[in-house]
């Protein structure tokens, strides 16, 4: 519809689209792994120099297959549901609460997925609400009267070992590669390698953070359109793989797919980073209203 005075035109959506959607993508990515992650894990099958690492990854390729053929999810884990929301600036919600309709399109997901419920209703009291809900929300503005949606089930054997540090100016871009690499190291196996490994370098200690879960969802065959960002990441995939850790920790060359930085101004008297892991399977899937 448009403004009484001409302007510009609103878009309304009923918050049930977005209640469907987030059903359909909830179920979908847990059957069915991003085709940069498959064509990622084919490729370093490859090149694994160990022969047990090449088993593995063969495993895992093949579980990637099946799963969607036989409607299974990909893991057992079906982690807590992060939901990236890019609404356009021009579109007006109706019938009722956004936030409501993604933790209700969850739910709905979990049940016709038939996902394990892993989430606690408390971190403390720790009883199980059941039904997978509620997950993780992040909302942008965006031009337009488009909402794009992204669906990340994130499973917390990788999340656990991710990591965040304030860093000094002094220390650097030695410090950043450093605790970078150190923590991958510490994650060992318990984060379900090979990995994609998301940094986030910049902001204040939330905003680090949240670059480094977007980094996990850019695809993994995608390089910053910065060169010295782009050398970074090289740089670090090569030092991570030089660990020897391997796939699933079973050692070889390949314990990352990929490593992706996003960066933004920070502080004159800080250097925040933030590392967040993504297991081999990196869940994610995205659509748009």
């Amino acid at each position: 519809m448009s403004r009484p005075d001409g302007g510009t035109k609103v878009r309304e959506l009923d918050v049930s689209r977005l209640t469907e959607m987030i059903a359909r993508l909830v179920s979908d990515a847990n059957y069915q792994i991003p085709a940069d992650v498959l064509e990622g894990l084919r490729q370093a099958a490859a090149r694994e120099e160990s022969e047990l690492g090449r088993h593995v990854l063969a495993q895992l390729v093949r579980n990637y297959e099946v799963a969607p053929q036989r409607r299974v999810p990909v893991c057992a884990d079906s982690g807590v549901t992060v939901v990236f929301l890019e609404i356009g600036q021009d579109v007006h919600w109706v019938g009722g609460d956004v936030y409501e309709a993604v933790h209700e399109g969850i739910r709905q997901g979990a049940k016709e997925g038939y996902l394990r419920a892993s989430v606690v209703g408390d971190p403390v009291i720790r009883m199980n609400t059941g039904n997978n809900s509620p997950g993780v929300v992040h909302v942008e503005l965006a031009a337009g009267d488009q909402v794009r949606v992204t669906v990340a089930p994130k499973g917390f054997g990788a999340e656990n070992m991710s990591a965040l540090r304030m860093l000094t100016p002094a220390e650097g871009i030695d410090g950043v590669k450093r605790f970078v690499v150190a923590t991958v190291e510490a994650a060992g196996a318990n984060s379900c390698p090979p990995l994609v490994v998301g940094v986030g370098l910049g902001g204040t200690f939330e905003a680090a953070a949240l670059l480094a879960k977007k980094a996990i969802v850019r695809p993994i065959d995608q390089r910053h359109p910065r060169e010295d960002v782009r050398r970074l990441e090289k740089e670090l995939l090569e030092r991570i793989n030089a660990l020897g850790i391997g796939p699933q920790g079973m050692g070889g060359t390949v314990t990352a797919l990929a490593v992706n930085v996003e960066v933004w101004p920070t502080h004159i008297a800080g250097l925040p980073v933030a590392v967040n892991l993504a297991c081999h399977s990196n869940r994610h899937m995205s659509a748009t209203i």
